[in-house]
């Protein structure tokens, strides 16, 4: 029986991957931001307590993996350590990097391949205290929903847009490949075997919301060709009937469709109003099983409906214009959601709260949630929030920083 199910955004939360951010993380300058993705740099104790906050949250309702550990588990076997060997040589080209891979041990591989590997620097780099990696530090590796993608119960490894990721992509299929908790149905696509151009796709775009039916976003993340093979596959493998594609605009604040749309209960969404409501809204199209082409929808919300799926929004930011971009922007759509009604948001975006409030969401603090002083019930609609000061600085949310392993079916 596999380890891995996920047919939806909501059903009760059984286990959970994260990776909490490290050393990794130090490698983000004002320099070298741009080249690691981040549009700032963050303080890494603050973001180090703000993420064990949230993974204290996930442990109320489900089993919490962490990379690390998985990871080290993975690399006291053979076979791991060769899969990263090889598939590392024709990038790093370092005969030392790939002997060191096979006989090192696994905490010290871990930290090699996580905080990132250092080459020798030769004279001119030394007088200039310049130097590179032979494997890259992974700063945005705590983003995991991106580079693993469960669908019903086979796996989809990421294809990074950007190759600062590209050793990520390895790590992740290492351990759907070797470890016995993570037992899935097959590799459906496996990202890190890509080389063809405009094939990439990330998991922040992808949203399986029921065993037939996914919404997917077309991004500067995700591409037109790869969607198109992933449907295909999706199709033919998984039981997926219908997928509705979101055309996304290409801008630093909606790098994913996560960014501006969240499904957190039966019937209800979070969603970016720009994007979806009013004369500028997104285009969307449907493409069905068995049928060629795709047809251009009216608007999101008729084609949920037409996929018998019909939601209703919430709107990040509320009516306001500047609130909704500084909210949206500030990973207000974002959430994760633990159990029908009940998800995990930032605590800074206090409009988008507020309509929650408005639908019949009490909206809790994790502190005194954690310590039992305030309790929720089963059946009751509620917003966890966590302090995010730091960790939205990375470019996400909750539902970026997770990688859900298995939900209970809804």
């Amino acid at each position: 029986m596999p380890s891995v199910q996920i047919s939806s955004e909501i059903g009760p939360l059984r286990s959970v991957l994260v990776h909490e951010p490290g050393n990794e993380v130090l490698a983000v300058t004002p320099g070298t931001r741009k080249d690691f993705l981040y549009e700032d740099i963050i303080e890494l104790d603050i973001a180090r307590s703000e993420h064990r906050t949230m993974v204290a949250v996930l442990e109320r309702f489900a089993d919490v993996f962490h990379v690390r550990d998985m990871l080290g588990e993975v690399l006291a076997g053979e076979d791991a350590r060769q899969l990263l060997a090889t598939q590392t040589s024709p990038v790093v080209r370092s005969g030392d990097i790939a002997q060191r891979l096979v006989d090192r041990p696994p905490e010290e591989l871990v930290e090699m391949l996580i905080e990132g590997t250092e080459e020798d620097r030769g004279p001119i780099a030394q007088m200039l205290n310049a130097g590179g990696y032979a494997l890259p530090p992974l700063p945005n590796l705590f983003f995991m929903r991106d580079v693993g993608i469960v669908l019903n119960r086979h796996v989809i490894i990421g294809s990074m847009r950007h190759g600062a990721r590209w050793s990520e992509e390895l790590l992740v299929k290492a351990l759907f490949l070797h470890h016995a908790d993570l037992q899935n149905d097959g590799m459906l696509y496996d990202g890190s075997a890509e080389r063809r151009l405009d094939h990439t796709i990330e998991g922040g775009d992808v949203h399986p919301v029921r065993h037939d039916l996914l919404i997917v976003g077309l991004s500067d993340r995700t591409s037109a060709m790869a969607l198109d093979h992933m449907c295909d596959l999706a199709f033919e493998q998984c039981g997926i009937s219908d997928i509705i594609v979101v055309v996304m605009p290409t801008e630093p604040a909606a790098i994913h469709l996560d960014m501006i749309f969240t499904q957190v209960d039966r019937g209800l969404c979070v969603v970016s109003p720009a994007q979806f409501i009013g004369p500028a809204r997104l285009a969307v199209l449907h493409r069905c099983k068995g049928q060629a082409g795709v047809r251009e929808m009216p608007n999101f919300f008729k084609a949920l409906e037409e996929a018998d799926f019909a939601m209703e929004p919430i709107l990040c930011g509320g009516t306001d214009r500047p609130l909704q971009e500084r909210e949206q922007w500030a990973s207000g759509c974002n959430l994760l959601t633990v159990r029908p009604g009940v998800s995990i948001a930032y605590r800074r975006n206090e409009a988008t709260l507020e309509e929650f409030a408005k639908v019949g969401y009490r909206i809790v603090r994790s502190e005194p949630y954690l310590l039992g002083e305030e309790d929720i019930a089963e059946g009751d609609r509620a917003i966890i929030t966590i302090r995010g000061s730091e960790l939205v600085r990375g470019g996400g949310g909750p539902r970026c920083m997770t990688l859900p392993l298995r939900r209970d079916e809804v």
